[in-house]
């Protein structure tokens, strides 16, 4: 039995307890040193990630570097690991974006400056000593319990992490929040952590008397086990049989959880709150790497375990992501603030992954599973980069930006890529997984596709007027010293922009891994593509053919 699963999520965790007990960090020696042994572990954590994807063989069995450990024998429930190939692509993309988040967090945690003519704070609060080690043993708490729910093959078990990554990611939000925010600050940070938690507790609670319920049906029947690939072969196979009320219901209990989590539109409204009152390392988290443990877990459990349930609501959920796709770009495009705007694009970029999810196509998929990993980068590319921006100038309007490309070009021209990835630019990665998606809706509800088009069109609206009113024209009061980027910041940037170019000219690597676990999905679903419609040719002697009429 391999141990690398165990390994690569036992790393991050072990290291959150390290981090958390490393002496006060009342001086700034005693500081960097924290920030060095957290960052240390998640490079470790991306070796062993990186070790886990690339012994990951696409065309071996679904499940591979399988681990299983008895936890509550009397329920059946085991601490079971293994990769699948979209779960193999989703960790790396964890294991990449912590160190990022990271290093351009490098000083978020550091204690708040006193005011110039004001006292400085005591040294022995604990505002002064323990807020930089527990900053960064948050978000080694976060990777790893994200990292369990993509590796976790127990139904039990990944319910567990799944509401416990909810913790580290209040703290996180509620106390170290944006410094731009204003004197009401503190307040809204309160705010949308509590929504933050309140509206992912209420979906992971309904989730839970679903795998309670799915559970006492599995027993029932002989199946008293909470492990997927068992469950999910045995609907497959018809030795757990559900009935069409009882599955519809399983699977509402199971979607609503990862609709709350994606997040879907209506049950959107806590992000914008979140992502606003965090810092940028934070709201890089949410969405790009939390958010992600929502749509993968529509792929592995609500198509795995209710399939015919699946396949009666997609048209419904698929009308829920078109309105997330157009609501999402609609509010991105008349946002005032920098943070709010790139939290309602992605709403709407979340909408364009759940719709190639429940399009139930190979290319829809495979585009959705890409767009999780090529959102996450381009987005996190773009909110690091507007992040440097505002704690520049201390806003996060951005009325109070303008003629940025004159003083801080380098800063200016990250933020344009980032924002051209955004809205898909042919060459940039997310295009191929936007142009997949929109393929394989459009074979089999073209009038869905066609509508999710425009959504690209606003894309490129909402974009290039943040570029517009922050990067050109005259230089506004208050950036005429606003530094470019330095040293470390471009280290945080660079291979986020790279692997945004590589993965927009060739993504042939994640597809090649991607690619079975898709069609084992769909397989799995007893769904196919839909055959493509050609017209009927005219037989050659027929006088209705191109032929020459006489």
């Amino acid at each position: 039995m391999s141990y690398l699963l165990t390994a690569t999520c036992a790393v991050p965790a072990a290291g959150a307890v390290l981090t958390a007990a490393l002496p006060a960090g009342s001086t700034e020696a005693r500081r960097r040193t924290t920030k060095a042994v957290a960052l240390g572990v998640s490079a470790v954590t991306l070796a062993l990630a990186a070790t886990a994807a690339g012994r990951f063989e696409p065309e071996g069995p679904r499940y591979q570097l399988t681990e299983s450990y008895s936890w509550i024998r009397s329920f059946g429930i085991t601490f079971s690991l293994g990769v699948d190939g979209i779960g193999a692509v989703l960790a790396l993309l964890t294991a990449v974006l912590v160190p990022v988040v990271m290093l351009a967090s490098w000083h978020d945690a550091d204690p708040p400056s006193p005011p110039a003519a004001g006292p400085a704070a005591p040294d022995g609060t604990f505002e002064n000593r323990r807020r930089t080690q527990g900053f960064f043993a948050l978000i080694l708490a976060v990777e790893a319990m994200v990292l369990v729910s993509f590796y976790a093959t127990d139904v039990f078990v990944f319910y567990v992490f799944f509401e416990a990554m909810l913790i580290p990611m209040y703290f996180l939000i509620g106390g170290f929040g944006d410094r731009a925010g204003g004197p009401e600050s503190a307040r809204q940070r309160s705010y949308a952590a509590v929504k933050f938690l309140l509206y992912n507790l209420l979906g992971g609670l309904v989730m839970l008397a679903a795998v309670i319920g799915l559970y006492v049906i599995a027993q029932d029947q002989g199946l008293g086990t909470f492990d997927l690939p068992t469950l999910s072969s045995a609907v497959s196979d018809g030795r757990l049989v559900l009935s069409g009320t009882a599955e519809k219901a399983l699977f509402l209990g199971f979607f609503f959880a990862f609709a709350v989590k994606a997040p879907l539109w209506p049950l959107h409204t806590w992000l914008p709150n979140a992502m606003g009152e965090s810092t940028a390392g934070t709201a890089v988290l949410i969405t790009a790497v939390v958010d992600k443990v929502g749509t993968f877990a529509m792929l592995r459990f609500c198509l795995g375990l209710f399939p015919d349930a699946s396949k009666t609501f997609a048209p419904a959920i698929l009308v829920l992501s078109l309105i997330g796709i157009i609501y999402g770009a609609l509010l991105a495009v008349g946002q005032k603030d920098i943070k709010r705007l790139v939290a309602y694009a992605s709403i709407s970029h979340f909408g364009f992954i759940i719709m190639g999810i429940f399009a139930l196509t190979s290319q829809g998929q495979s585009g959705a599973t890409l767009y999780m990993v090529n959102h996450g980068i381009s987005t996190a590319a773009w909110m690091l980069v507007a992040g440097f921006l505002i704690s520049r100038r201390g806003s996060r309007l951005i009325a109070d930006y303008g003629g940025v490309q004159k003083v801080a070009p380098v800063l200016a021209g990250t933020f344009l890529i980032g924002g051209l990835a955004t809205l898909s630019l042919p060459g940039l990665a997310p295009f191929v997984s936007e142009f997949l998606v929109l393929v394989g809706t459009f074979t089999r509800y073209p009038a869905i596709g066609i509508v999710a088009t425009f959504g690209i069109v606003l894309a490129a609206l909402y974009a290039l007027l943040l570029y517009q009113r922050t990067m050109t024209g005259p230089v506004k009061e208050g950036v005429h010293a606003m530094p470019d980027l330095k040293a470390r910041e471009l280290v945080v940037v660079a291979p986020l922009l790279a692997l945004t170019v590589l993965l927009g000219v060739y993504p042939k690597p994640l597809t090649d891994i991607v690619n079975p676990s898709v069609d084992a999905t769909l397989s799995q679903i007893h769904e196919s593509d839909p055959a493509p419609v050609h017209p009927v040719a005219a037989p050659s002697g027929d006088s209705t053919s191109g032929g020459e009429h006489k």
